[in-house]
């Protein structure tokens, strides 16, 4: 590929990926102009995304506040758990996918002192188990993804999270991937920290992520951070006391960018609205992948969400990802790669600016690669 192709934005493709993922035109225009980060109208933008973003996640407002942090979602991760547990405090973390797995080295790598519940990547946790871990005194934060994009899966965070709160922990949800798009009122759930990012179901772009936490709790998180750049509180701190300013150079475009995409999700009707969209869109995806012959990965005994959803390779020995990877790129859709361990099997996901017609499209174009390459109406046999 040659510069001049790179420059050529009317060879755009479809992002089928749980984000970064397809924006809108409103979205793309956003960034079209230069902000400074001292000026009164960028930061009170900033305040006005901080309130909105809390009024999406729950009706008892007063309770929460919204803190942005540079940086990709990853890193709103690592600021939380850098930010919030105390040297001697203790921190279970609940995995089953490569996100919780991130959170895991990401606690270890922090000197953070952690047990792990671990599940294969295509069970949901066991809450017995749960509850049984929970009896450690010495625990005294509690993570888990909610959806975990590895293979879809969406985890009981409203079942966890009432075992947690009747042992007393503190909440940390990762909803990277479901905040927007899931309808959920963090309040009712108990979570003290939710964490997710820019360019997920709000339909933003890469550039910052973000944190919601109750109020109380994030207060007393005073001096607690491992780092200098990634302190929760005093990026809190600095946002509250003065009017919307980062502490450090903030992503202005990125920011600017998101808050057409909130207007945009408002317009659209909300969350439930775009959840609506979201899951018809993967109820379409599954249907017509499989009656082209391939398999889920995820069975009925899990929740599948409505972000992602990862399909087994087909048994045809004509079957070849990278091929079928480039073959949808060329017809303009382009999809990702597997992530469960032990399994061979690709993922397309179902968020972003996309609808049913797309998903209709994709499935043509699959069709029509399932009939040339793999020369079989039905690639099951």
């Amino acid at each position: 590929m040659n510069t001049q192709d790179i420059l050529n934005l009317d060879n755009r493709y479809l992002l089928l990926t749980p984000g970064p993922l397809s924006t809108s035109a409103g979205v793309r225009r956003a960034m079209q102009k230069d902000w400074c980060t001292w000026d009164q109208e960028y930061n009170d933008l900033v305040q006005n995304i901080r309130q909105r973003l809390v009024q999406l996640a729950t009706a008892q407002t007063e309770k929460y506040t919204a803190v942005l942090m540079q940086g990709s979602g990853s890193f709103s991760v690592e600021s939380v758990l850098g930010s919030v547990i105390a040297k001697h405090e203790k921190l279970l973390i609940i995995h089953n996918g490569a996100y919780g797995t991130r959170m895991l080295n990401m606690a270890r790598c922090l000197n953070i002192e952690v047990v792990e519940l671990a599940y294969p990547e295509t069970s949901t946790p066991d809450l017995n188990e749960i509850k049984n871990a929970l009896m450690d005194e010495k625990i005294s934060h509690v993570a888990c993804v909610h959806c975990e994009t590895t293979t879809g899966i969406l985890n009981p965070i409203q079942d966890i999270g009432r075992l947690v709160k009747a042992a007393g922990k503190i909440w940390i949800v990762d909803a990277m991937s479901s905040f927007g798009g899931v309808p959920m009122d963090i309040a009712e759930l108990e979570i003290d920290f939710l964490i997710s990012s820019a360019n997920k179901c709000i339909q933003g772009v890469p550039g910052f992520g973000f944190v919601l936490a109750k109020r109380d709790r994030l207060a007393q998180c005073k001096g607690l951070a491992r780092s200098v750049s990634l302190d929760l509180y005093d990026q809190w701190h600095t946002m509250e006391h003065h009017h919307g300013k980062w502490r450090f150079t903030s992503p202005t475009h990125v920011v600017r960018a998101f808050y057409q995409a909130l207007l945009e999700l408002e317009k659209e009707g909300g969350i439930a609205a775009r959840h609506r969209r979201y899951l018809n869109n993967q109820q379409t995806l599954s249907k017509g992948m499989t009656s082209l012959g391939f398999e889920l990965v995820l069975d009925n005994q899990c929740s599948q969400s409505p972000i992602i959803t990862t399909f087994l390779y087909p048994t045809s020995s004509k079957f070849d990802f990278q091929q079928f990877y480039e073959k949808l790129k060329q017809a303009g859709y382009v999809i990702y790669p597997g992530k469960v361990t032990d399994l061979n099997c690709f993922r397309i996901g179902n968020i972003g600016e996309v609808y049913l017609k797309d998903i209709e499209g994709l499935l043509l174009a699959v069709t029509d690669y399932c009939h040339t390459y793999l020369h079989l109406n039905s690639i099951s046999t």
